[in-house]
């Protein structure tokens, strides 16, 4: 990678990266900055907000873009989660590599401050983060799963008015928790994801346990996956 694209980054953050398009954008929890001084680098945004909250991160997030000599269009903040950005200051945001609910509380804690179109990478289901969409006013505008170390969930979601559509004529808590892009496109991985679901809740499920439940959920996320 030369200097003039910036650091490499792994398959998970290169999807991230091809759902950001905006004037202003703001990566919360940035770790290093890579993210950010890819997206400057590939003109995918004209300027960043960068915020994290650790101290070792936050000190080398100001390094790294003082030697991209980027410092004038990526501005680095300490904060936590959305707090450090002022309401309509950014048009997107991303929050990548970490865990479902730490992102949800981020984006419960600060509604006035979160950006129209949102860019999340969890490491484990985004059900949760799918949930919160519905109920927010965002759509859900794009539903990657990314492999690596697992499968990753990676979303763009746009706010915009009324039901989403994405979710029309499916099973709705299987979109709910697998995906609707995701089983609309079949996608192998959510095949393998749903199978292994199966497996593992099968000999759980009795009736009145939450297992029946969830086995009930899989099943019906199955059979859209192999109807016609």
């Amino acid at each position: 990678m030369t200097r003039l694209e910036g650091p490499a980054l792994d398959a998970r953050l290169e999807a991230v990266l091809a759902l950001v398009r905006a004037d202003t954008h703001a990566d919360i929890g940035s770790d290093h900055a890579k993210l950010p001084i890819r997206l400057l680098r590939a003109g995918r945004i004209g300027r960043g907000v960068i915020v994290e909250l650790n101290p070792g991160p936050l000190a080398h997030a100001r390094q790294n873009v003082a030697r991209a000599g980027l410092a004038g269009k990526l501005e680095v903040r300490a904060g936590d989660g959305f707090a450090p950005l002022a309401p309509g200051e950014v048009n997107s945001a991303s929050v990548t590599g970490m865990g479902a609910f730490t992102i949800l509380g981020m984006l419960r804690r600060e509604p006035a401050r979160l950006p129209p179109t949102l860019v999340l990478q969890p490491n484990d289901s985004a059900e949760s983060l799918r949930r919160w969409a519905r109920g927010a006013g965002y759509h859900l505008r794009a539903d990657l799963l990314i492999p690596g170390y697992w499968a990753y969930p990676v979303l763009r979601l746009d706010r915009a008015p009324g039901p989403d559509p994405t979710y029309a004529d499916l099973p709705d808590e299987a979109a709910l928790r697998y995906g609707p892009g995701l089983l609309r496109g079949r996608d192998p991985l959510l095949r393998a994801q749903v199978q292994a679901d199966l497996r593992r809740l099968t000999p759980l499920a009795a009736p009145g346990r939450v297992a029946q439940t969830e086995l009930e959920v899989a099943e019906a996320a199955w059979a859209w996956l192999n109807g016609p």
